[in-house]
């Protein structure tokens, strides 16, 4: 699991067949709370690139996804959005980063 450093979320997406996305904010508590969830699937599911992007600091990253609320977790296959669910509940995640890591 990486943290974007620059407002490029569209060309990783590009480069990798799989990507899981937590979008965040450093104020957000349940992006705090939902971060060491999101790294222990990242560690899970080692063929998809998951990465923590700062909803704040990134807004066309941002825009790759429809972020409304935080935290907000997309998946991208091929250089598609394929899903993504607002949460804070781990097994919405987990279903979330399952429908795009099991085929």
């Amino acid at each position: 699991m990486r943290e974007l450093t620059n407002d490029n979320l569209a060309e990783v997406v590009s480069e990798n067949d799989t990507v899981v996305v937590q979008y965040m904010a450093s104020w957000c508590g349940n992006c705090r709370v939902m971060k060491p969830k999101f790294k222990k699937l990242a560690a899970e599911n080692e063929n998809a690139t998951f990465l923590l992007v700062d909803a704040e600091k990134y807004p066309e990253s941002r825009k790759l996804a429809k972020v409304d609320n935080l935290p907000t977790f997309a998946t991208f296959r091929n250089g598609t959005l394929v899903n993504q669910v607002q949460t804070n509940k781990f097994e919405l995640l987990k279903d979330l980063v399952n429908e795009v890591t099991s085929n």
